[in-house]
């Protein structure tokens, strides 16, 4: 799943290691968040959300998701 994990990370000057901590799961799972190979439960992505200070929607791209399908949609009428 597209995110934006790793952009908001760096923009914030934090490791992976500590993101890890601050939401309770292991620097592995942020590293395969980062690389879009890992979906997060609703818990986890609420948590990052608040972290950056953004919705979860921003957070993953989920507009875009959204407005990309619309299209498909559309095609296949």
């Amino acid at each position: 799943m597209k995110n934006r994990v790793k952009e908001l990370r760096l923009a914030a000057g934090m490791t992976q290691q500590q993101l890890a901590e601050l939401v309770h799961v292991s620097s592995r799972t942020i590293i395969s968040l980062e690389k879009g190979q890992y979906n997060p439960s609703l818990l986890l992505a609420y948590r990052l959300a608040l972290i950056f200070s953004t919705t979860v929607e921003e957070l993953y791209c989920l507009q875009e998701n959204k407005e990309e399908e619309d299209r498909r949609y559309e095609e296949w009428e």
